[in-house]
C-alpha cells in the first residue's frame, strides 16, 4: 500500500459554474468526459497520458453532486490492494460508502467514511508502476 494521495475530486451542483470558476481562478485544464459524467482536472503540465510531468502536484476530477459519494471534496489514496485496504480501514472503524468499482481500463476505486465522518477514496491502478 503506497498511501500516497494521488487524486482529488470536487463535487458540484452547477457544472458550468464550477468549471468556469476553477478554470478562471487557477488556470486548471478541464477535460469533460460526458459518457462518464465526469471531468478530468489537470492542475499542471501533463504527458499525453495525463500523468503529471513535474513533481509536486496532483490532478483530479469533478462530478455532479448527484453522483458524488460526498458533498465535500475528497482526497484519493493510492493502494496496491484495494480489497485489503478497504478491509483494513473498516477494521479500524471506517464504513464503506462505495464498494470496489471498475473505472474503465484504468483501475478500481472505492470510498469509505473514516471514524471522523470524512469521505475518502481509494485507488488501485490496473497498471501499477
Amino acid at each position: 500500500m503506497s498511501g500516497r494521495i494521488v487524486h482529488f475530486e470536487i463535487p458540484f451542483d452547477d457544472g458550468d459554474r464550477a468549471h468556469s470558476f476553477y478554470e478562471q481562478a487557477f488556470g486548471w485544464s478541464l477535460n469533460r468526459i460526458p459518457d462518464m459524467g465526469y471531468t478530468m482536472v489537470s492542475t499542471g503540465p501533463v504527458s499525453e497520458e495525463g500523468i503529471p510531468t513535474e513533481p509536486g502536484f496532483i490532478n483530479g476530477g469533478m462530478l455532479s453532486l448527484e453522483y458524488a459519494p460526498s458533498s465535500g471534496p475528497i482526497v484519493v489514496i493510492d493502494v496496491t490492494d484495494l480489497d485489503a485496504a478497504l478491509a483494513k480501514v473498516v477494521e479500524l472503524g471506517a464504513e464503506t460508502v462505495v464498494e470496489r468499482t471498475e473505472v474503465g481500463e484504468m483501475g478500481w476505486s472505492a470510498y469509505f467514511r473514516d471514524p471522523e465522518g470524512n469521505v475518502m477514496g481509494l485507488w488501485q491502478s490496473a497498471n501499477p508502476g
